[in-house]
């Protein structure tokens, strides 16, 4: 039987793949950020997880405003990293599992999610970046499988925290339903405050960032009563992509622990955070 064995949170911004590509991770404006991740490495190689469920949201390389899912997951053999024009290069394809994949897409139709299912996907660097953070300077990111599962935080109406939250328990539900023996971790990724254009530009709320994460370990369900237009208002526009985290916390089932958090400002105009838990 598949088993999730823990659960990673990581901020995608595209400033990051540039600064892995310019090697400028020990720059004093980038060590605290990059230096958080040293606990992630160690999980990952001590624990080797065979498939990564990963929360990310497309901002506009697949999905524009034309056609904007509220969910989507890849059901592919691979996934395709294309220019986004922010300058960032291309990385090597991420192979996929149809498999699971087909499994889990069933299994949230018969839980009555209303789901695109893509057996095509590019992939931005909402999927590539935090590929790159996880397994550095790996081009075959550990040999992991990657399911990516897209949730819509660009066009309103976009999905409450609790629908989320309740997408990755019913996530959780097909993965221990499935009948192979695989280890999954699990990544949100996106976020945290942050605002790219209008008046509130580059405004970033710590408090309400860490506040979120402090109830996302202990008790999530708290979360349900912030509205996406609470989490604007908080947070910025782009803070809506905390959905990711939600999902990726609804994915863990049993008693979860927190064995690292950490947080940096700023990050590109961005409340950057990189959790990790584990469940029992």
């Amino acid at each position: 039987m598949a088993k999730i064995i823990g659960a990673i949170g990581s901020s995608h911004i595209p400033a990051v793949g540039m600064a892995i590509a310019k090697q400028l991770q020990q720059e004093p404006y980038w060590k605290s950020f990059f230096d958080g991740h040293q606990p992630l490495w160690n999980w990952l190689n001590t624990n080797k997880p065979d498939v990564a469920i990963v929360f990310y949201n497309d901002h506009g390389l697949e999905f524009f405003l034309d056609k904007k899912p509220t969910f989507s997951i890849g059901a592919a053999e691979q996934y395709i990293s294309y220019d986004e024009g922010w300058g960032l290069a291309t990385i090597a394809p991420i192979q996929g599992d149809p498999d699971l994949s087909w499994h889990i897409c069933n299994s949230l139709v018969e839980d009555e999610f209303d789901i695109s299912i893509c057996q095509e996907l590019g992939v931005d660097h909402g999927l590539t970046v935090p590929m790159q953070l996880m397994f550095p300077g790996d081009p075959n990111y550990a040999g992991i499988k990657v399911i990516p599962v897209v949730i819509n935080c660009e066009l309103h109406p976009m999905p409450s925290l609790k629908r989320c939250y309740n997408l990755g328990q019913a996530i959780a539900r097909a993965v221990e339903s499935y009948d192979k023996d695989l280890k999954v971790v699990v990544l949100g990724t996106g976020g945290l405050s942050h605002q790219l254009d209008g008046q509130a530009a580059g405004r970033i709320n710590k408090k309400f960032d860490l506040m979120l994460l402090d109830y996302l370990v202990k008790d999530p369900e708290y979360l349900f009563k912030y509205s996406i237009r609470d989490m604007i208002e908080a947070a910025g526009a782009q803070a809506v992509e905390f959905n990711m985290w939600m999902g990726m916390r609804g994915a863990l089932p049993g008693k979860v622990e927190q064995l690292h958090l950490n947080y940096s400002v700023p990050i590109s105009n961005t409340g950057a955070g990189t959790m990790l838990l584990s469940n029992t």
